[in-house]
């Protein structure tokens, strides 16, 4: 059997319709297994994710996240991506991580935003001035077109160095947006419920382990919830964690997942406040590298 490597540069046969589509399909096959492991040393962190979907193959991604490196002008999150073959399970890819991150990362919140942002969503707000934010403009304006992006930062350098119209004032900022955005490290909520205004869709992407959270309880209690998968956000992350420990919500709370039929996650009226956690679990990195090496050869 062949091993391919594919690198960065694949990025050019890709497309943002075309990574839903794999998406989509890949959510039409058999749930898969899906295990974490956390490894820790003070503030950094090595996360190994693994996957199999029967009939797409099995996935090994392991991350490291180490803070410090923003200050040393290196990446602050690193790691490989490795493909097996479904069948016989041998080796057959390995995908740039980078790359791999990046598309599955946003491609996650634009397919929620694909089905509860309002089709007319003009204003985003981006909290959080990093990679993802940057990606996340690209792919929001596959999809809308009209987008006129503002981003917030706690550091005002790195959301002028975006290129993008600065908020000063966060709360004022929320407020005006019809989409918003968060792309943070935060361990507290930034966001309350309270800014919230009818019609409003929150793509919730930065919070990945326990310690995590980027909104209060009640935007919450507020939102119409929904999460990329039950099994790897409801009682993995923060952002479920807490609210549903507090009781400001409860597992019905969580309206529907990609695995539930497209008609359950989906948005109601033009003044629903709906809420996307994306959890970014490997099942999604596999669908996205799977894509990606298929693109790529295609090519």
């Amino acid at each position: 059997m062949t091993l391919n490597f594919v690198p960065f540069e694949a990025e050019r046969v890709l497309t943002w319709q075309g990574l839903l589509q794999a998406f989509e399909a890949g959510h039409r096959l058999p749930k898969p297994d899906i295990k974490d492991l956390f490894v820790y040393r003070g503030g950094d962190t090595v996360l190994d994710r693994a996957t199999w979907i029967d009939g797409l193959g099995a996935l090994v991604k392991v991350a490291t996240v180490v803070p410090g490196n923003a200050a040393r002008g290196k990446p602050t999150v690193n790691g490989a991506v490795t493909l097996f073959d479904d069948v016989t399970g041998e080796l057959t890819g390995l995908v740039d991580f980078h790359l791999v991150t990046k598309w599955k990362t946003a491609g996650d919140s634009l397919l929620a935003a694909s089905r509860l942002a309002r089709k007319d969503a003009r204003r985003f707000l981006l909290v959080g001035a990093g990679k993802v934010a940057q990606s996340m403009v690209e792919a929001y304006s596959a999809l809308f077109p009209q987008a006129e992006f503002t981003v917030w930062s706690r550091t005002r350098a790195s959301a002028e160095a975006m290129g993008l119209p600065v908020a000063d004032d966060l709360e004022a900022a929320v407020k005006a947006a019809d989409v918003i955005c968060t792309a943070t490290m935060a361990t507290a909520p930034l966001i309350k419920g309270e800014w919230l205004q009818p019609g409003q869709h929150l793509d919730l992407i930065g919070a990945y382990k326990p310690g995590m959270r980027e909104v209060d309880d009640a935007a919450m209690a507020r939102a119409r919830v929904f999460v990329d998968a039950r099994a790897t956000t409801l009682h993995h992350i923060g952002e479920l964690i807490d609210p549903l420990k507090s009781g400001a919500i409860t597992e019905a709370d969580v309206l529907a997942d990609y695995y539930d039929p497209p008609a359950a996650y989906v948005r109601q009226s033009a003044q629903d406040i709906t809420i996307a956690k994306n959890g970014g679990g490997a099942h999604l990195d596999l669908m996205t590298a799977v894509y990606i090496q298929k693109a790529w050869a295609a090519a």
